[in-house]
């Protein structure tokens, strides 16, 4: 029968934790607000897809397929991890076309104002992040 720790004094034998050779990632700000422009440039694709079209089903099928296109042309392109070695110019270009895309989406919609705000903080998103990767 082994030893095991009974104490939080017996910390000498209590094994590593699995992960413990990983380096743990911190979760800023920039990166909680790159999460939310990105999870909100896909709904608003979603929205405009579902309400604008008068008959049900291709609402259906725009507010799913949109989003789903605009992930993966951003998969492809953008991703830290994208299959297509794409440069720096070929990123931005095709950020800023889905950031446009998604606030035109607003603008199409009769809210203009939403389009211009998710406009100008996803830029001010994608400069941080821009800075970050090329630093």
């Amino acid at each position: 029968m082994t030893n095991a720790p009974q104490s939080p004094v017996d910390w000498d034998e209590v094994p590593p934790p699995v992960d413990a050779d990983r380096p743990r990632r911190r979760v800023s700000g920039w990166t909680v607000l790159r999460i939310v422009v990105c999870a909100f440039g896909l709904f608003s694709l979603a929205f405009w897809g579902y309400w604008s079209w008068i008959l049900p089903w291709p609402g259906y099928l725009f507010a799913i397929g949109t989003p789903l296109f605009a992930a993966v042309v951003w998969f492809l392109f953008r991703s830290p991890r994208s299959p297509i070695d794409t440069d720096v110019v070929g990123k931005v270009i095709v950020e800023t076309a889905l950031v446009i895309a998604a606030g035109a989406c607003w603008v199409s919609i009769g809210l203009p104002l939403v389009g211009l705000v998710f406009v100008l903080v996803a830029a001010l998103s994608g400069v941080v992040a821009f800075r970050r990767e090329t630093a």
